[in-house]
């Protein structure tokens, strides 16, 4: 539970920089390129380290789910992932959402805290999903988002069934990738 526990505080440390306004100071120091590139390799280490962390928690249950929720779980990560994409694929979607990538965050997570009843899990998902509460909201704070220009509706239909195949592709190899067979 430690590395879970150093890999979570590592990420979020990392993301809070920008989420805390302190994103200007650390570049006016360091420079914009290094400042890119520490954050990526910071992040990345977290991101290990919270890999490796709940790969070698242990079991320790808090709750019993119901099955149902897993069918729950599943209806949400499919818009999930089609935020995901929306947020790097210019679509009116993003003009219409303004943090997709932290509304996705937050449905991933939700789906997950409703389906994993152990504590590992909880600590995973319950602090993904803080984290994406607190950044949407410090983002909303900061000011009107940028205007972004109409696309065309087909960048629309791109993103979404884009979002329904990596949805598919995912729920397919879920349990190679993460150890738990969804079907």
């Amino acid at each position: 539970m430690t590395l879970l526990v150093c890999g979570l505080v590592l990420f979020f440390a990392v993301h809070l920089i920008p989420t805390l306004g302190l994103r200007t100071a650390f570049v006016g120091r360091v420079g914009e390129l290094p400042y890119k590139g520490l954050f990526a390799l910071l992040a990345l280490a977290g991101l290990v380290l919270i890999v490796m962390g709940k790969s070698e928690a242990a079991f320790v249950p808090v709750w019993h789910p119901p099955a149902f929720m897993g069918h729950i779980t599943k209806l949400l990560m499919l818009p999930a992932f089609i935020l995901l994409l929306a947020a790097y694929i210019p679509s009116n979607i993003k003009r219409r959402i303004r943090h997709p990538m932290l509304l996705a965050t937050k449905l991933w997570a939700t789906g997950h805290l409703l389906i994993n009843g152990d504590l590992a899990s909880m600590l995973l998902f319950g602090s993904f999903l803080a984290f994406a509460v607190v950044a949407m909201i410090s983002a909303n704070k900061r000011g009107e988002a940028p205007e972004l220009p109409v696309r065309p509706r087909y960048m629309d239909v791109l993103v979404v069934a884009l979002g329904f195949v990596v949805y598919a592709a995912v729920a397919m190899h879920h349990l190679q990738l993460f150890g738990v067979a969804l079907f």
